[in-house]
């Protein structure tokens, strides 16, 4: 499920800034607890789905219940429980956490056979959006490709020859990534190789998707330590945010505005890789209504188009508030991934770590990512307030340049701009579940390959990295493995 975050978008956000002219802080010893009390110890370590240190003991069971919520699998409606019915019929995954494995990082096939399954592809078309939805959904295929569907068709896939039964609903297509490859030379003469996807469509199933769609791949983020960002204040983004870039340092980070379908009004965007969404509960269910097909009092209706005539018709898992998961699970779900805590920072004394974070600085990386923010208060959760937190986001949308766009508008973000990501765990990603997917596509397998795709804002931080020697671009990336 694709709560939250969100994303991590890219690796990093990197600006314009020059060795001259950057003032690195001392480091203090805040900087270990990324989470600030909330922290959890880096060993041992095996995912992103422990709770905060801090969290109360009795806050513990709702917290599990939470989780057993999101690893649940959900199953095709009627059946004799009303509890876990209503799956699809389209659909991309069973379960919240079957997209964000341990609560980590969703995968991208490497190879153009294997096709997605913890990553989708938004969907829209030109033109004026709507308010509410922030894009202008594609007439037939809504704003997302649900690759997988309820039909027996569909089920059997792999045990029958194509052809043999019959859809009843079938999944809206089956996506996999062509990767074109191209070479970076270093100054010095060191390479590297970068990969960009191409999208394939085979077997849609409701007709051609036009010469005009607008797609974009995206990847499932990590999780842990939403509900620490959902607390940083309105007041310090606004004061971060530079949208006519009036300190020329060729930074010009925007605040995206968009519709909450709970207050049901326009909010500051936060979460999502186009900070589309503007909290843990919104992005929650609007990940159960899109990804899982189920619906909630915040997003009722399923996901399927008015010319998608079977989907409407199939049979619901509809309890008596006429939905498919009650608004006290979705709570329990959202407060789960609210709790979800950062992990301690690793190796702050190792050398090359220390000169990696002088680096950073000089690079002028924090620019955007933003290394630190102090929570407000909660009532809901009291243990995340007033916490001194690094998460090395800024939460804000920048023109990342003509490589990483995908040409794709939502709400104010315009087809150049995406979140800054947090950088908080990203050392930690390929240990929780494997994957190296980094950037909002997965294009990128390593912290160097992220940067090197950077530009627009970024170009000229990217560039100071480009010129380090060796040994200076791979302390720096020490120092984000460290975070």
């Amino acid at each position: 499920m694709k709560v939250l975050f969100a994303a991590v978008f890219s690796l990093l956000l990197l600006s314009a800034c020059t060795p001259e002219t950057t003032t690195v802080p001392a480091f203090v010893e805040a900087e270990k607890y990324p989470g600030g009390q909330t922290t959890v110890a880096a060993e041992p370590f095996a995912s992103f789905e422990l709770p905060a240190a801090n969290m109360p003991e009795q806050q513990k069971p709702d917290f599990h219940a939470g989780k057993a919520l999101a690893n649940q699998p959900w199953v095709k409606a009627p059946t004799v429980t009303t509890m876990r019915d209503g799956l699809g019929p389209l659909y991309n995954s069973r379960t919240c956490l079957m997209c964000h494995i341990k609560g980590g990082k969703g995968f991208v096939p490497d190879n153009s056979e294997i096709p997605m399954l913890s990553s989708l592809v938004r969907l829209s078309i030109p033109g004026q959006a709507d308010q509410r939805q922030g894009v202008v959904p594609h007439p037939v295929y809504g704003d997302q490709i649900q690759g997988q569907s309820t039909s027996l068709a569909h089920q059997l896939r792999h045990a029958l020859k194509s052809g043999e039964v019959a859809h009843d609903v079938p999944p809206e297509a089956y996506v996999f990534i062509d990767w074109q490859t191209t070479e970076f030379v270093y100054p010095d003469g060191h390479k590297v190789t970068l990969r960009q996807p191409q999208l394939r469509f085979e077997q849609l199933g409701y007709g051609p998707l036009g010469e005009d769609v607008l797609t974009s791949l995206r990847v499932a983020p990590p999780l842990h330590g939403v509900g620490l960002l959902e607390l940083v204040k309105e007041t310090d983004l606004q004061a971060l945010a530079d949208p006519q870039d009036q300190n020329n340092d060729g930074i010009s980070g925007r605040i995206n505005r968009v519709w909450d379908a709970e207050q049901q009004q326009t909010v500051t965007g936060r979460f999502g890789w186009k900070a589309n969404k503007p909290s843990v509960k919104v992005q929650a269910a609007a990940a159960f209504n899109g990804d899982v097909g189920i619906t909630t009092t915040l997003f009722p209706e399923q996901p399927c188009s008015l010319q998608q005539t079977a989907c409407q018709q199939a049979p619901d898992g509809n309890d008596v508030q006429n939905v498919e998961l009650a608004d006290d699970l979705l709570e329990l779900v959202a407060n789960f991934s609210r709790n979800l805590a950062p992990v301690k920072r690793r190796k702050v004394n190792d050398a090359a770590v220390k000169q990696g974070r002088i680096l950073f600085y000089q690079a002028g990386c924090q620019q955007c990512h933003q290394p630190s923010f102090v929570t407000t208060t909660s009532a809901r959760n009291p243990h995340l307030g007033q916490q001194t937190i690094w998460p090395y986001t800024d939460l804000l949308l920048h023109d990342m340049g003509p490589g990483l766009a995908d040409g794709r508008p939502d709400f104010l973000a315009s087809g150049n701009e995406w979140r800054t990501a947090p950088l908080w765990g990203i050392g930690l990603q390929q240990q929780v579940n494997g994957s190296t997917a980094l950037l909002h596509d997965g294009r990128a397998t390593s912290i160097e390959q992220a940067i090197i795709w950077h530009g627009g804002e970024a170009g000229n931080s990217r560039q100071q990295f480009v010129s380090f020697d060796q040994a200076q671009r791979q302390a720096l990336i020490e120092f984000v493995k460290s975070l």
